[in-house]
């Protein structure tokens, strides 16, 4: 007499454990179950296979938008203020560092004033660190990024005076 393997108490293989397992996937949003019992495997995944890029992109905050360009007027000088600031932006794509190390100062802090050739920061790009020079000189009024995050090219870092 023939024996029926998808009912067999411990068969992996059985229709109603595979609904099962399924059903567990859902229920804990699980991606992969992978069984073994003795020389038998089972593997269920939900999905495409995952792809791994060759350079993870950090997920980063949109770059602040540019202080609107405002048409003075008598009651709003506040405004015409911000029309007047520059920004210093990044050169290129990478992780932003105020210091050249964590234990010392700033290169630059609000209230500072810098010329053309200050560095300013520190951008670390495939672990190469880059001094950023202002390449404009004034008064440094916002440092717009933390230590740490990673900035994109073209976003403003610093605004001046």
């Amino acid at each position: 007499m023939a024996k029926d393997t998808g009912s067999q108490a411990g068969d992996v293989f059985d229709v109603r454990k595979v609904r099962r397992l399924v059903e567990l996937m859902n229920e804990y949003d699980l991606a992969q179950i992978d069984l073994r019992q003795a020389d038998q495997r089972i593997r269920l995944r939900r999905g495409a296979e995952p792809v791994v890029s060759a350079l993870p992109v950090p997920a980063v905050p949109l770059a602040p938008a540019a202080p609107p360009v405002v048409s003075p007027s008598p009651d709003a000088p506040a405004q015409e203020k911000v029309a007047d600031f520059k920004s210093i932006k990044s050169p290129i794509v990478g992780t932003f560092y105020a210091s050249p190390n964590p234990e010392s100062a700033p290169f630059v802090k609000v209230g500072d004033q810098v010329g053309a050739d200050t560095t300013v920061c520190i951008i670390e790009a495939m672990k190469v660190f880059n001094e950023v020079p202002a390449e404009c000189s004034g008064k440094i009024v916002a440092v717009l990024v933390e230590p740490g995050d990673a900035v994109e090219f073209g976003q403003p870092l610093f605004q001046l005076e």
